[in-house]
């Protein structure tokens, strides 16, 4: 029992520091950012592909040895939309996440990255897109855990 209910906080806090992240991520950026900002931007996106690896890899243990089972979750199609809109949030964050490295150059040399306007609408729209699925996730995963079927 101490071992789910383990497993389920450690799911939690990967989904919080997620979410924390990238809203962290679209408060911060800015069409200018200081050599700190960017560096701290750079720095926030390495966690959140941290935590989302840790996100995954304690869901799927959850998945297969806690909770319900894998049979109940695969029979679920909340289940399926939550994995589904999990990986949409990965794909759209894929290119701030190359924009960030992209600046990895610049700020090893001290200097502050440059952002074209198109560039700044178009990570700024994605991360805010990002945190509208992921809060579509959360509702999908309440109702998966409360057995609802669409």
């Amino acid at each position: 029992m101490w071992s789910s209910a383990f497993f389920a906080f450690l799911h939690f806090a990967a989904v919080f520091c997620i979410v924390g992240t990238v809203f962290y991520e679209r408060l911060a950026f800015s069409r200018n950012p200081s050599l700190e900002e960017a560096r701290r931007l750079q720095q926030c996106d390495r966690w959140y592909g941290a935590f989302a690896v840790i996100l995954l890899a304690v869901g799927l243990l959850r998945v297969f040895y806690f909770e319900k089972g894998a049979t109940f979750y695969f029979a679920n199609p909340f289940f399926h939309l939550k994995i589904g809109l999990f990986v949409a949030v990965g794909l759209l964050s894929i290119y701030p996440t190359v924009k960030f490295i992209g600046w990895g150059k610049a700020t090893r040399q001290g200097m502050a990255p440059t952002v074209s306007a198109k560039e700044f609408t178009t990570i700024r729209r994605l991360l805010g897109l990002e945190l509208l699925l992921l809060l579509a996730v959360a509702l999908c995963a309440s109702a998966m855990a409360r057995g609802l079927t669409l």
